[in-house]
């Protein structure tokens, strides 16, 4: 019985205009070329997953003591390394799969994402219910992202200016003002000031997720007119 074939996937036309595509992508050429031929792939991959689940412990451990959101800051940089590193290293080793590496990477992005934001959300820092608000917010950027790379063969890596780097680096900002600061104090009702910045993330994506979901309508709409 002979296994049934998959179909033929298609090369994406990548999109990355954020602001350190250029420094980051000279960064990543270089490492690859000092990577070790053990180092797979799928190995970074695995890593960027690991560095996740270190950013959740570090968040959620700081109901102990907030020392332990060094190693959440520790972890973005396992996480950014791996996550990075995965697809870079396939394409200079020209040992793409663009169907496998497309599935397994994105799934990957979604389930690090959880852990991120359900870390920060169990830590004294933002309540659970706005850290989960921003994760919806990214998440549906990410379906607009995916399913754009569907109808357009055009995968869409960053959205004004900030990709997943940049993030990172926002995300370590707030973490060291977190260590700094403390949770603060009530700003508005049960609201502290990290719940305010989360909580505005959360709706400033969605409504970014709206007006890109609305500018690709029209785009198809004009290249598929009504009979």
């Amino acid at each position: 019985m002979t296994q049934k074939q998959l179909p033929q996937a298609k090369q994406l036309a990548r999109i990355q205009d954020n602001l350190l595509a250029a420094s980051e992508r000279r960064l990543l050429t270089w490492l690859c070329r000092r990577m070790p031929a053990w180092i797979t792939p799928d190995i970074l991959t695995a890593l960027g997953v690991v560095g996740a689940i270190i950013i959740f412990a570090g968040y959620a451990a700081t109901a102990l003591s907030p020392h332990w959101l060094w190693l959440s800051i520790l972890g973005y940089v396992i996480q950014w390394f791996g996550d990075s590193m995965d697809g870079s290293l396939a394409r200079f080793r020209r040992i793409e799969r663009p169907a496998f590496g497309y599935f397994i990477d994105h799934s990957c992005d979604g389930f690090t994402t959880l852990l991120i934001m359900a870390g920060i959300g169990f830590s004294p820092y933002v309540r659970l219910d706005v850290a989960l608000l921003a994760l919806i917010g990214y998440l549906l950027m990410s379906i607009h992202a995916y399913l754009s790379a569907r109808v357009l063969g055009e995968l869409q890596l960053s959205y004004l200016g900030a990709g997943p780097t940049e993030l990172r680096f926002v995300l370590i900002a707030l973490t060291l003002a977190m260590l700094i600061l403390g949770p603060g104090p009530h700003l508005i009702a049960s609201l502290s000031g990290f719940d305010l910045i989360f909580g505005s993330a959360g709706f400033i994506l969605t409504l970014l997720f709206v007006f890109q979901t609305l500018a690709i309508a029209r785009r198809l709409a004009r290249a598929e007119p009504n009979a």
